[in-house]
């Protein structure tokens, strides 16, 4: 299967990061405002007070940081945006006018962005208001490593992998554990891995990807630690307010809003708004089969990539944890999470000064870049005697380029052209750092743009159109970010992440 490629008479890919900083944690409500209740935003999964606590990062350093920052978990996730999910002042800008404009929404983005706080009951007011410092660690290594897949009772959701029914040494076996904390949630367990809907133990079982560490805790092997449907817990995001539409041939014609201070009838992510697929995107696109793809740059020491943690948690050559009997393995995952953020990292010591560490912080910048430098590659033909330029770009990730957060993420070709003196004559795609203006003219952007319809928007007193309100808006005006290899428009409008308003 080729890889999607677009051609443009451009030339050097930027990718900023818009960022709305926010001056209060409270605005008073505007025109706009929906009556709103924490119901209207329940999703099933563990419930607060229903996982125990979670253990605080430090404790987890002891053992696992301070020997290598090339590959200890401690250093490397210290420099990744999950350790600063609930610190992130874009989020928190968000944060303030999602609660204003529907209130109480902040709870489902609580519930991603600090598990632990969530967990632990002070994700109300859902401001933000009541999480601690330690709630302020975002996604900690307790909370993650608690975790369960979504299962009905009775199922093996892991048929083909053996040592999670039956683990050497006469260790209680996974699958027990796992159904035992199931059967305490049965009328809440959710159909999928989406939407924050996770799954976290109550007891300190700490699960990953081996069967054979030699730990003072309990290290029940986990294959749902190794799946790309893991990580679509919370890289997979819809909005419960409104419900998909369909007609009589099981097409989305639109979305609904649901009845207030009501849970969704569905909880299926594709019943209903979609606000981000990267999840989804790259379980249709041609990372998702059993070959992969081959020569990623991502990779670490596979030879091909599939996963999401293939990429985003590559596999090195190094110890887990700092312990003399610690084996050195080559299929060690790096807890760097890197993704593409340059910008929020640097700010964070800003607005909570001496919370995180900078020098952590700083290589995380590092390999962001580096990450975004080799997020496509490019070939650049050069018509003199037409004066144009020719550009094919590839996209080299397993999701839309840009994915995730809608109203934050946009790409454009940055070309300079330059006469024989080495004077630039022409520029296209000029963005002002001074300003964070972008010059559009003759720039070919690639965005989402979210909105509100003609009628949702007479309902509210507001303006059809696109719109930066993301928990209000009920359609997507446009979509013309570059596909993965493997995408199909089949494909892409099954999982609500079509192109809109473009043609692939």
């Amino acid at each position: 299967m080729k890889p999607y490629q677009f051609f443009r008479k451009l030339s050097v890919i930027a990718i900023p990061i818009l960022i709305v900083v926010a001056l209060s944690a409270m605005v008073t409500p505007q025109k706009g405002t929906v009556p709103s209740t924490i119901n209207d935003f329940f999703f099933p999964g563990s419930q607060p007070l229903e996982s125990g606590t979670f253990a605080n990062p430090d404790q987890c350093s002891n053992c696992h940081g301070g020997y290598d920052q090339a590959v200890e978990p401690t250093f490397t996730w210290q420099g990744s945006m999950m350790a600063q999910a609930q610190r992130d002042p874009l989020y928190l800008a968000t944060l303030v006018i999602a609660n204003q404009d529907a209130p109480e929404s902040g709870d489902m983005c609580i519930r991603c962005h600090t598990p632990k706080g969530w967990l632990e009951g002070r994700s109300e007011p859902t401001d933000g208001s009541a999480l601690t410092a330690d709630d302020r660690q975002g996604i900690t290594c307790h909370a993650c490593h608690k975790m369960i897949a979504p299962s009905p009772i009775g199922l093996n959701p892991y048929p083909d992998y053996p040592l999670y029914i039956t683990q050497p040494g006469n260790k209680q076996s996974t699958y027990t554990l796992d159904q035992n904390y199931l059967a305490t949630i049965t009328d809440h367990i959710p159909p999928t891995n989406a939407n924050g809907m996770y799954i976290c133990d109550d007891l300190d079982h700490r699960r990953g990807p081996y069967f054979d560490p030699q730990a003072n805790h309990d290290t029940p092997y986990s294959p749902f630690h190794f799946e790309g449907e893991y990580c679509g817990t919370c890289h997979d995001v819809s909005n419960p307010a409104f419900s998909a539409v369909r007609n009589a041939n099981d097409e989305i014609i639109g979305y609904t809003p649901n009845d207030f201070d009501t849970p969704a009838p569905d909880f299926s992510p594709y019943e209903l708004f979609p606000v981000e697929r990267t999840y989804s995107e790259w379980l249709v696109s041609e990372y998702n089969t059993p070959g992969g793809v081959t020569g990623s740059y991502f990779g670490g020491n596979k030879a091909f990539v599939s996963t999401c943690q293939d990429c985003h948690m590559r596999d090195e050559t190094g110890k887990g944890c700092n312990k003399q009997y610690a084996p050195v393995r080559d299929d060690l995952p790096i807890h760097d999470l890197t993704g593409g953020n340059t910008f929020v990292p640097g700010l964070i010591d800003l607005v909570f000064p001496g919370e995180a560490d900078t020098v952590a912080l700083n290589a995380g910048i590092l390999r962001a870049r580096d990450m975004l430098q080799h997020a496509a590659s490019f070939e650049l033909t050069v018509d003199q005697l037409n004066s144009e330029v020719t550009v094919k770009i590839t996209n080299e990730t397993g999701h839309k380029l840009p994915s995730g957060y809608p109203e934050g993420r946009r790409i454009w070709i940055n070309l300079k052209a330059f006469n024989s003196l080495t004077a630039e004559t022409y520029e296209s795609g000029y963005y002002d750092l001074s300003t964070g203006i972008l010059d559009k003219t003759g720039t070919k952007i690639y965005q989402v743009k979210p909105g509100f319809t003609p009628g949702l928007a007479a309902l509210l007193g507001l303006t059809p159109g696109p719109s930066f309100h993301f928990v209000l808006s009920d359609t997507i005006y446009s979509d013309n970010r570059i596909p993965p290899r493997g995408f199909t428009n089949a494909n892409f409008t099954a999982i609500q992440s079509p192109p809109v308003g473009y043609t692939y």
